[in-house]
């Protein structure tokens, strides 16, 4: 499966964004889709996932209440809607799917996924 992200943009703080992530080559369904990020000079780290089937999602701390993930199984693509971003969300972007429907305790988990996405970069800035 090929992943490509988009929506990626500057914002001040307090703004939204809404990334995109299209999925090419196969379906998605009976996979895990998740979004990460990587800040400079930091580890990538767990944003979001949702599991294609079921739609059963799961949110790092850092990001729950503010970003929602969600997909449309007709354009096989899984969405991040980002709001009431803040300075430390500025990182790049990237989805990534596992294969299977993962447990939520293991979505989180960034060696479970397969196929990677190139990123899209949000900055957040006054």
């Amino acid at each position: 499966v090929q992943l490509q992200a988009s929506g990626g943009g500057s914002v001040q703080p307090g703004g939204s964004l809404r990334l995109s992530c299209l999925a090419s080559g196969r379906t998605l369904s009976g996979l895990t889709i998740g979004w990460f990020r990587q800040a400079p000079g930091k580890e990538r780290e767990f944003v979001a996932a949702i599991r294609w089937s079921g739609g059963i999602t799961t949110y790092a701390t850092s990001v729950k209440g503010r970003f929602t993930i969600s997909r449309d199984l007709a354009k096989n693509t899984v969405y991040l809607q980002m709001n009431s971003l803040k300075p430390e969300d500025t990182a790049v972007y990237s989805c990534a799917a596992a294969r299977g429907n993962l447990i939520t305790g293991s979505m989180a988990t960034i060696r479970l996924y397969d196929y990677w996405g190139q990123g899209t970069q949000v900055t957040v800035s006054s």
